[in-house]
């Protein structure tokens, strides 16, 4: 434990000094700020107003923003360490793969996990400045978790593309790739397939619900409008399937196990194949 608490905080301090992290926390931070300037909280859109409005876009923003900064800064954790011997070096102390492999993991997850949250917070206690009633603590507490599976499973799916690939631009490569795919089946791909009307809805439902980023987008809206009144005629077939409660319930503890199985499935690549 002792070892991967070291590589852990070895992990966090490089990233500290990468100039990705104070990009990512500068985008969230400035986002915050932006809105802030741009009077969301003072607008009303399909009833959504003050506090609730702010962190609606904050969520948006989020879905689109967070798992490309997590696949691109992450996909070169472990393929550039190979790539520039650090992998070897580390090895050399007395450092089991598994407390190498999982420190990196914990290491990374902090320092995407609690700049996003820092962010979320600042938020809050600006709609709470600007006239909310009370701290909204439930919702509070329910989306840092929908924020924490993101994370999750992400890092899992970086963690996993990592240990595939010996290069870190054919990582970035895939991990884009992976992003584009995820993002095109919220919508489009899914829209196209409904046009064509090919198979059935409830299949391409399930499909949809399949996507974490997408999982993390009917969650977060679940938070603000029960009724998933702004997703239309689908939000029927969720809520009947599923319910409120479970829906919120799966969004949450789907993408964490899905994270974790690429995370364990990344480490069973790792120390099977050739490190070096």
């Amino acid at each position: 434990m002792k070892n991967l608490g070291l590589v852990a905080y070895l992990d966090i301090k490089e990233s500290l000094r990468a100039k990705w992290f104070y990009v990512y926390a500068f985008v969230f931070g400035g986002l915050m700020g932006l809105f802030f300037i741009s009077g969301i909280t003072d607008s009303v859109v399909m009833g959504f107003t003050g506090l609730s409005r702010l962190l609606l876009v904050f969520i948006q923003v989020t879905i689109i923003i967070l798992p490309i900064f997590i696949l691109t800064t992450t996909v070169k954790s472990i393929a550039g360490d190979r790539e520039s011997n650090v992998l070897e070096y580390m090895l050399s102390f007395p450092i089991s793969l598994k407390e190498y492999y999982w420190g990196k993991f914990i290491g990374r997850f902090v320092t995407v996990f609690f700049p996003v949250v820092i962010a979320l917070f600042i938020g809050v206690a600006w709609g709470l400045y600007k006239g909310g009633n009370q701290m909204p603590w439930a919702m509070i507490t329910l989306y840092s978790m929908l924020i924490f599976s993101i994370c999750v499973v992400f890092l899992g799916i970086a963690f996993f593309i990592s240990t595939l690939v010996k290069s870190h631009d054919v990582a970035i490569g895939l991990s884009f790739a992976v992003w584009i795919v995820l993002l095109a089946f919220i919508d489009v791909a899914l829209i196209g397939l409904m046009m064509q009307n090919r198979i059935s809805d409830d299949l391409i439902i399930t499909i949809a619900m399949l996507n974490p980023i997408e999982t993390f987008r009917i969650g977060a809206i679940a938070l603000f409008d029960p009724e998933l009144t702004v997703i239309g005629p689908v939000a029927y077939y969720l809520l009947d399937s599923l319910g409120h409660s479970l829906l919120i319930v799966y969004a949450v503890l789907y993408p964490v196990t899905l994270g974790m199985l690429f995370a364990f499935f990344g480490y069973n690549a790792f120390k099977k194949r050739d490190l070096l």
